[in-house]
């Protein structure tokens, strides 16, 4: 639990962190209004959502609330949808890099791996594209108008669709292989950053 929370609390906070800060770039005040623009994780935090995110490995934060009418880039949506995954695995891979540095023992080097596991799950677990996650709103924001439109149609069955996934355990089945190739991804960039350092 000690090394769990504080890890869930970075991971979800800079992922909506990452979301408002760049919605306010392009040009949206909402994230700002809504007090959004922080890393205190007590301003992300759905009490509930991190309860089951913890217990059942299945949870949410506060959506960050944007308005895409102030966007001046025809692809705003998917950029501020990209910034929360993006930001994620940017962590697991700065993580990853400390963690091969071996700088750290004990508590510290134990944190590390959790707080780079829950980046790295919870960077994939949002690219799915399922309604509400990120991943849904990147596919709708690259399709034609056509095609979003009618995907548009089955967004209110997402929910139901990602309970019924995490209900019969089909999320590991989703999940490992993209993390498997995310991982490898990620140990080799390491493996050559450090060989730069040397």
């Amino acid at each position: 639990m000690l090394l769990r929370i504080p890890a869930l609390l970075i991971a979800i906070s800079f992922h909506e962190y990452a979301h408002a800060r760049v919605s306010y770039a392009l040009g949206d005040p909402t994230p700002k209004w809504t007090g959004r623009l922080t890393l205190n994780p007590l301003a992300h935090l759905d009490p509930i959502g991190l309860l089951m995110l913890w217990l059942f490995k299945f949870g949410w934060a506060k959506p960050v609330m944007v308005d895409p009418r102030y966007y001046s880039n025809r692809n705003g949506i998917v950029l501020t949808s990209l910034a929360g995954p993006l930001t994620n695995f940017s962590l697991a891979f700065i993580t990853l890099v400390v963690i091969k540095l071996n700088i750290l023992g004990g508590l510290f080097a134990a944190f590390l791996e959790v707080l780079f596991s829950y980046n790295l799950v919870l960077a994939v677990f949002n690219l799915i594209p399922i309604a509400p996650l990120d991943g849904y709103k990147i596919l709708t924001g690259l399709l034609p108008w056509r095609m979003s439109d009618k995907l548009a149609h089955l967004e209110t069955y997402g929910p139901l669709i990602l309970i019924f996934i995490v209900y019969f355990n089909l999320v590991h089945i989703i999940l490992d292989p993209f993390i498997s190739i995310s991982l490898r991804v990620l140990d080799r960039l390491s493996d050559i950053l450090l060989i730069f350092r040397f």
